[in-house]
């Protein structure tokens, strides 16, 4: 992270979430202060204002996809960089105050990304049970320990927290999913590349002209930049005018990707630059692995080009 270590940090709360959980993996945060925020906005709105040195939120999950929130936050608000990735597996439990009986839940709080994930079990146990979105898995263990609702889906770590007896376990349809968290800083310059890192990007296009997207593509492919995941989201602006989300392998320090961006740059209506930071190291999970780029289009090719140009330009032999 650029500057002085973060030693401040804002998570998406209140506490007892998966977002503190994701957080307290991270040896910084969890010598740190950890602060919960009531919503994504204003986890990122602290480290806008200086009262947080970084915020952990959410950005896509393996089964119910994109945060938009988070996404949105992103693109339109004041700049911020993704100076980390956290990928936590998620487990959810159905906690309810002690006492309660399964056959009596009426209402069951949950964060839409998690009703999402355990709908199977809901449809096969609690069929007639109303679901009620809230802000976060730790709000819903909260609103089951006051009884404002009967149960709760939330992360184990929310049912102890809270005192809650957990009537089911394992809720989740994928017991593989996993949540993708980011850590977001004022912007600065990226950590260094590892060889083995993450670029984000928000891509703003010409609605209004044939294969504007095809184009964006084009500039990646032509590179060799492998293209792990895009998202697109509206702009409210005008109808029909989206933003795209880019994550693509590599570091901007990379003299591919930096002729990429450029490209970019050239070619989009607007270009923000979101982080580049090390991929997640997975351990214990099947994840993905970087993509060999095609014969020609690798760092250590670019280089040579860039080295033997150079020789040209200074009067040497090709």
């Amino acid at each position: 992270m650029p500057g002085t270590p973060p030693t401040r940090f804002a998570f998406l709360g209140p506490e007892g979430t998966f977002a503190e959980q994701a957080l307290r993996t991270l040896p910084a945060a969890e010598q740190g202060t950890r602060t919960p925020a009531r919503s994504v906005g204003e986890a990122l709105d602290a480290v806008r204002a200086g009262d947080a040195d970084a915020a952990l939120v959410p950005l896509e999950n393996s089964i119910g996809g994109a945060v938009g929130v988070t996404l949105d936050e992103l693109a339109e608000d004041e700049p911020l960089m993704i100076t980390r990735e956290v990928i936590l597996p998620v487990e959810f439990v159905l906690g309810a105050r002690a006492g309660t009986d399964l056959s009596t839940v009426r209402t069951v709080a949950a964060h839409p990304q998690a009703s999402t994930q355990c709908r199977g079990w809901l449809r096969a146990h609690l069929p007639d049970a109303t679901v009620i979105d809230v802000l976060s898995n730790g709000a819903a263990a909260a609103g089951a320990a006051t009884g404002e609702y009967d149960a709760a889906i939330c992360a184990p770590v929310g049912a102890t927290r809270h005192r809650l007896a957990v009537l089911a376990d394992k809720l989740a349809d994928h017991p593989d999913a996993v949540t993708r968290f980011v850590l977001v800083a004022r912007p600065g310059p990226p950590p260094p590349p590892t060889g083995d890192d993450v670029t984000s990007l928000a891509v703003y296009i010409a609605h209004d002209r044939v294969g504007a997207l095809l184009s964006v593509l084009m500039e990646l492919a032509v590179r060799g930049v492998n293209l792990t995941r895009i998202e697109s989201r509206p702009t409210g602006k005008a109808l029909g005018e989206y933003v795209f989300f880019l994550d693509c392998t590599g570091h901007v320090a990379d003299a591919r990707l930096g002729e990429a961006l450029r490209g970019l740059r050239r070619v989009c209506a607007d270009v923000r630059f979101l982080g580049s930071y090390p991929r997640h190291r997975w351990s214990g999970i099947a994840g993905p692995h970087p993509v060999p780029a095609p014969s020609g289009l690798s760092d250590t090719d670019y280089a040579n080009a860039a080295a033997w140009l150079a020789r040209i330009r200074t009067g040497g032999l090709s």
